[in-house]
Order: C-alpha cells, then structure tokens, then sequence
C-alpha cells in the first residue's frame, strides 16, 4: 500500500508516518519502480503498536525500548516491566499534578460567581495578580496566589 493508504489504514498522518520512519520506530519501506512507498502489513501493526503506546502517553523513548523487545521475542521482558512500572509513575505524578490544577481552577472561579462588568471579575483579577507575582510564587505550570485567604 503507498503512504496515503497506510494513513488512512491507521489513521495516522502522512507527516507522522514520515516522521516516525526518521525516528527510526517505523522501518523504510520497498520502493516501487516509480520510487514510490510501498508499505506492507506489518508496517501496518507496527504503526497501530506505536500509534497505541502514543495513545497511552508513552514517550518516543519509552516505544522505542518496547520495539525493540518486540522485535527480540526471546529475551527476557525484564525491562519492559521496568519501562510500564516507570510509565506508571509518571502517569501517576500527572493525575495528581491534574488533582492540584483543578482544585486551583475551581478556587479560580470561585472568585466570580455572578456576571458583572469584565472590570470588575474576580478570574481576570485573581489571574493578573497572579500572572505578575514572582516566578518562585508560580507552581511548576500553574499559578499560585489565587487562593482565597482563610
């Protein structure tokens, strides 16, 4: 199948499959006559492995260790139990990161409960004070400051 046919298969980009192949997670495929991509079946589950394992958040790095397991069938699976175990805690450390961001979302619009002049918000208020405080007050990615005293 050409590039186009193995996008809409997999439902995957061109420009993803391109990139992919440049990664090295996906090999480069047959050249037909006219100099044209010609991808097979496992071109094909090898994507739909790699475009899962993206869908799970694993980084590139992270598909590349499961790969190459995947393509070693007989050794031992010691470290792709480590990489899910890893994988796991980050997931992990983001759901709780994802717990704080709520809460200070919620604490944010607690500070606007009825609709009024744009001058006179509490969110675009609590959001200005602080955007300006000091970087060292900012959580990693979030604002801190917004919080209600008491």
């Amino acid at each position: 199948m050409k590039i186009g046919e193995l996008a809409a298969a997999s439902e995957t980009a061109v420009e993803t499959i391109r990139y992919y192949e440049r990664e090295g997670l996906l090999a480069e495929p047959a050249r037909t006559g006219s100099n044209y991509r010609s991808y097979g079946p496992e071109h094909l589950a090898r994507l739909r492995f790699i475009r899962y394992c993206r869908g799970l958040d694993m980084s590139l790095d992270e598909v590349r260790v499961l790969l190459r397991f995947k393509d070693s069938p007989h050794e031992n699976c010691g470290d792709v139990n480590s990489v899910l175990d890893e994988h796991i805690g980050h997931v992990s450390r983001r759901i709780k990161e994802l717990r704080a961001l709520e809460k200070e979302l919620k604490e944010l619009r607690s500070l606007c409960g009825e609709t009024r002049e744009a001058q006179e918000c509490g969110i675009l208020e609590g959001l200005a004070k602080a955007s300006s405080a000091p970087k060292q007050q900012r959580a990693a990615g979030h604002l801190k400051g917004l919080h209600r005293p008491g």
